[in-house]
């Protein structure tokens, strides 16, 4: 078993390596717009899972994951000689694609936070000119005299 240290930085080596070859070396369409974001390794350093997303033309394109993970599939034997040719371990690690769920996570993060605004703004909106239910100062320390 190798230390956490190595792996991690076998594993930035990884990403490094397929995305400079999806870029640069693999001639697939489907690929265009892929981007490697993140890669991890087992501690055995014998398999490593590759995280990308697929970002769309244009803003009113759908981005094309179905595509995007056939051509990955069939260049994975190609992008595994790469990794193997690129970090000399012994053992070249098996590569498994999986999608980035971190824009569709952003993406409900923002709606939830835009939502949160729109409540606070009622509420703001609410509390403009309401009075207090008791007195206004509910804390004022009544005196002897006053009774």
């Amino acid at each position: 078993m190798a230390d956490q240290a190595r792996a991690r930085r076998l594993a930035k080596r990884i990403a490094q390596i397929v995305a400079s070859a999806l870029e640069h070396e693999i001639k697939d369409p489907r690929l265009g717009n892929v981007t490697i974001t993140d890669a991890r390794v087992t501690g055995d350093l014998r398999d490593a899972t590759v995280y990308y997303t697929v970002l769309g033309d244009s803003l009113d394109s759908k981005p094309d994951f179905a595509g995007a993970a056939a051509a990955l599939e069939s260049a994975r034997g190609v992008l595994r000689t790469k990794v193997g040719q690129g970090t000399g371990v012994r053992y070249t690690p098996t590569l498994t694609f999986v999608p980035d769920q971190l824009p569709q996570d952003a993406r409900h993060i923002d709606d939830l936070l835009a939502k949160a605004r729109e409540a606070d703004a009622e509420v703001a909106r609410l509390a403009t000119g309401a009075q207090p239910a008791g007195e206004a100062d509910p804390y004022r320390v009544k005196d002897d005299d006053e009774d």
